[in-house]
């Protein structure tokens, strides 16, 4: 009798572990789906804040799907005309100071990018949050009034990942990103994200403001402010070459 009840016991703990695993990863595919759509394009502004100054970088983005995306700086003008994209599952960058296109090999993905807390992976969305891995619901917890959702992401095995762990809260009411810790291989955190001041872009209720802080840096960090965002757009995938790296303005 004890062993029958012992074995129920597991079998109904191993589909509510299913059905959570299965939560889990549609929460994070509704999320990234109502933060990327088909295709958008977004002016941001980035704020890097150090002891003893700060620096401001402006830059437009373009994406359309997982595979293909492009940033340009806007300013300040000794940075102005340097492009980063990705296309399929390579790297590049342009600067127009030397003409010179570079392909970023992989160990330069975890790097800061432009001299922020803010990596190369981060920019040109190398990973995928939905695919690349394995997603578990761990708590939830109140952030500023909002009820959120937990969730632990484990990189799989195959992946090509330079997290070893990243837990989120999402509100799972509007699918809103406000709070990320990135852990390294080792399991040490990273750094912590934060997100906040929600608005309305092209019809999409967005945090508007990302506050990056390095946990080994405290005094150090980046402010990224979305300006504008447009979602679905008409972009094709020729858009996203090295040719046009030179022309985008």
């Amino acid at each position: 009798m004890n062993t029958r009840i012992i074995t129920s016991a597991i079998a109904i703990l191993l589909i509510a572990l299913s059905a959570n695993a299965q939560n889990a990863k549609e929460i994070i595919q509704k999320m990234d789906n109502k933060l990327q759509g088909n295709s958008n394009k977004s002016v941001m502004k980035m704020s890097i804040v150090r002891p003893k100054y700060t620096r401001t970088i402006e830059f437009k983005n373009w994406s359309l799907g997982r595979n293909y995306f492009m940033t340009y700086v806007t300013a300040p003008a000794k940075d102005k005309g340097q492009v980063f994209m990705k296309y399929n599952t390579e790297m590049w960058s342009y600067s127009p100071a030397i003409n010179r296109m570079i392909k970023l090999p992989p160990s330069m993905m975890s790097q800061g990018w432009m001299g922020s807390d803010y990596s190369n992976d981060d920019l040109v969305k190398q990973s995928s949050i939905v695919d690349d891995y394995t997603h578990t619901i761990i708590g939830n917890e109140t952030i500023d009034g909002i009820e959120c959702t937990i969730i632990e992401m484990i990189p799989n095995a195959d992946a090509n990942i330079v997290w070893g762990k990243i837990i989120i809260w999402v509100n799972v009411q509007k699918y809103i990103n406000l709070k990320a810790q990135y852990y390294d291989e080792e399991n040490y955190l990273v750094r912590t994200e934060t997100a906040s001041k929600i608005k309305t872009f092209d019809s999409r209720e967005l945090p508007s403001v990302i506050e990056i802080l390095p946990h080994e840096e405290p005094h150090n960090k980046t402010i990224i402010e979305i300006v504008s965002m447009e979602f679905d757009i008409e972009i094709e995938e020729n858009f996203f070459s090295q040719q046009n790296m030179k022309r985008i303005r």
